[in-house]
């Protein structure tokens, strides 16, 4: 079952850049992601006809911080592992710096950022009956990624992100966990299906988590000020019984947003 095979999931991110063609550049070139729409000021980027990505140019806007609240990193999760040692070859080959990599026991991902400093992690799950549970929790660990396996099991060149590349995740910094865990479990209607410290995951469907929020680096963060670049808006994909009844659990709350103020739209599926 893929992440979107499920009641909620992640539809488009989208995130404010200084510079589009330098930004919106990366995605098609590191990323190898399409681009679906540009009119100068904002540009969608996607796979197989579908936004993933979209970037608003604001010039004026000041540079985010790392340590207030926002965007920790988009999670676009390929098909195959066999995409994603075609991608780390092509990473290599083209010299796009890696952050990180990681064996999440659940996932194996790859880490880097945008020109601009917004997280991305480029990853591949895990088949579900490999995954294993701790009470009602699925386990999950930041162990070390065997990059050279990964890498042998690329059948081919990378030739762009494949057609069933979608984001499955997206990583969220905050001030507190217990706020999060009411607006992303009580008012959004997501499971908690793993803590770790500093970190809480949120999934629909049994998956691993579509949403997680940390205090790793913006312990006690307020709501963010703009105008500012990083994270805009998260697309949310649902059903329309499960999007009337997260409108009913966030009664007046319109605009959808988190503590932080980072906006929620809803979408329903198909």
């Amino acid at each position: 079952m893929a992440p979107s095979d499920v009641p909620l999931d992640i539809g488009q991110v989208s995130l404010t850049v200084n510079d589009l063609a330098r930004v919106g550049d990366f995605y098609q070139s590191a990323l190898g992601l399409d681009k679906l729409s540009d009119d100068g000021t904002e540009a969608r980027f996607g796979a197989s006809g579908r936004s993933l990505i979209a970037l608003r140019q604001d010039k004026a806007a000041r540079r985010h911080s790392p340590r207030e609240a926002g965007l920790f990193h988009t999670a676009f999760l390929l098909p195959s592992r066999a995409d994603l040692g075609a991608w780390l070859h092509h990473a290599a080959e083209s010299r796009v710096p890696l952050q990180g990599a990681s064996d999440h026991l659940v996932s194996e991902a790859l880490y880097l950022a945008d020109p601009e400093g917004n997280g991305i992690e480029i990853y591949v799950d895990r088949p579900r009956d490999q995954w294993t549970h701790k009470g009602a929790e699925i386990e999950m660990a930041t162990n070390a990624l065997d990059l050279q396996d990964v890498a042998k099991s690329a059948t081919g060149p990378w030739q762009g992100a494949p057609e069933a590349t979608v984001i499955g995740h997206v990583h969220l910094q905050v001030g507190q966990l217990d706020p999060a865990e009411a607006f992303y479990a009580d008012t959004l209607g997501m499971a908690v299906t793993s803590r770790y410290p500093g970190a809480t995951f949120f999934g629909s469907g049994g998956y691993h988590h579509h949403l997680a929020s940390n205090i790793w680096r913006s312990r006690g963060a307020g709501p963010r000020k703009g105008p500012a670049t990083g994270l805009t808006e998260i697309e949310l994909r649902s059903t329309a019984a499960e999007i009337a009844a997260i409108r009913r659990r966030a009664t007046a709350k319109t605009p959808l947003t988190d503590p932080w103020g980072t906006p929620f739209t809803l979408t329903q599926k198909g």
